[in-house]
C-alpha cells in the first residue's frame, strides 16, 4: 500500500444531534474547537491539526440521534487539571474528577456533551 493515492490525510468522526445549536455552542465556544467547514446541516470542527469531529443535524444526516451513545471522544491534553478547572468555570459539571490511573499510565476525567456523548480528557504519563 505504498501508492500515494491511497494515503489517508485526515479523519472526521461525526456525531448526530437533535439540538445542533447546543452542540455547536459547546464545541465551538466552550471546547474552543475551530469551525473548519459549515455545511448548514453539519458543522465540522478542527480539534487540532488533522483531527476533526462533526456535529450533524440528525434530521438531515445519514443516521438519527439515539439515546445510546456508543462513541467516546478522547482528547489528549497537556494538563487535565487545568481543563477540569476551566470546564467548571464554564458551568460544565464533569462526571468525574481528575484522577491518575497508574496501571494505564494516565491522568484523566470524564464529562458528557450536551446530548450525552462521553468525552474523556486525558494525559499520558
Amino acid at each position: 500500500m505504498s501508492d500515494n493515492k491511497l494515503k489517508v490525510n485526515s479523519a472526521i468522526t461525526f456525531f448526530y444531534y437533535k439540538d445542533t445549536e447546543k452542540a455547536n455552542h459547546f464545541y465551538q465556544n466552550v471546547m474552543g474547537f475551530e469551525l473548519a467547514v459549515d455545511q448548514g446541516w453539519s458543522k465540522i470542527y478542527r480539534i487540532r491539526d488533522n483531527a476533526f469531529m462533526g456535529v450533524v443535524d440528525e434530521s438531515k444526516g445519514a443516521h438519527r440521534a439515539n439515546e445510546i451513545k456508543p462513541v467516546e471522544l478522547t482528547l489528549i491534553v497537556d494538563d487535565p487539571d487545568a481543563w477540569y478547572s476551566y470546564l467548571i468555570s464554564q458551568g460544565i459539571q464533569p462526571i468525574s474528577e481528575p484522577r491518575t490511573i497508574e496501571a494505564m499510565k494516565l491522568r484523566m476525567f470524564l464529562l458528557h456533551d450536551p446530548e450525552g456523548y462521553l468525552i474523556e480528557i486525558q494525559k499520558f504519563l
